[in-house]
């Protein structure tokens, strides 16, 4: 285990991101486990805090196993193993449509009472608890490339090589304390690593 707790994470992120502070950076959080960590990271960085919205789309009989991930725009990125994981395009597209609508709702839901904060020109952190597959992290930097940052940063406290060699052509800096080479899960290096709901990221950005 490389961490006690989300919050322990979260601050080591920050202490790694502390030339932004003052910059009026935006942290993006990966909802819902990055939620706490992002608020903790924009409240050190005095940042402004928001989730971006992205899902994983999951494998035939398998949903927890990613063939790929898409973001808000509908925009996917597909895994090259996703037809050996039986994952026909029929399926795909009714994958897309399930997580279409579940994206839908949790904007309804997180950010009701105004629109998603605008990246454009702006220091932009994206932030995950953890990277395994990677597919997530690519939705959302690809779908904030599109809004035109000024710089585009991915932060997380662990994943595998592979994933960070995928992630680091969408981003303009890549910040992950620990790569281990062993990796089976992102709970796995956390000792304390608990389900985040709805209403626990609901309460976070109702305080702005």
């Amino acid at each position: 285990m490389l961490f006690r707790n989300r919050n322990e994470a979260a601050d080591k992120l920050a202490a790694r991101l502390a030339e932004h502070k003052g910059q009026n950076p935006l942290i993006l959080a990966i909802p819902r486990g990055a939620v706490p960590m992002a608020r903790r990271i924009a409240d050190a960085l005095q940042g402004d805090l928001d989730v971006v919205l992205v899902r994983k789309l999951g494998a035939p009989g398998n949903p927890e196993f990613a063939i790929g991930a898409m973001d808000e725009s509908g925009w996917a990125t597909i895994a090259d193993y996703a037809a050996s994981a039986g994952a026909t395009p029929e399926y795909i597209a009714q994958e897309k449509a399930r997580q279409m609508a579940t994206l839908r709702k949790r904007r309804a839901q997180y950010t009701p009472i105004r629109p998603p904060i605008d990246p454009e020109g702006r220091i932009v952190i994206v932030v995950d608890d953890g990277l395994a597959t990677g597919s997530t992290m690519i939705a959302a930097l690809h779908a904030l490339r599109a809004k035109k940052p000024s710089h585009l940063i991915c932060a997380v406290p662990v994943a595998p090589p592979d994933t960070l060699a995928k992630i680091r052509s969408y981003a303009d800096e890549v910040i992950c304390l620990q790569a281990p080479i062993m990796f089976q899960a992102v709970g796995q290096f956390y000792a304390d690593f608990p389900q985040i709901d709805d209403s626990e990221v609901e309460a976070i950005l109702r305080k702005g």
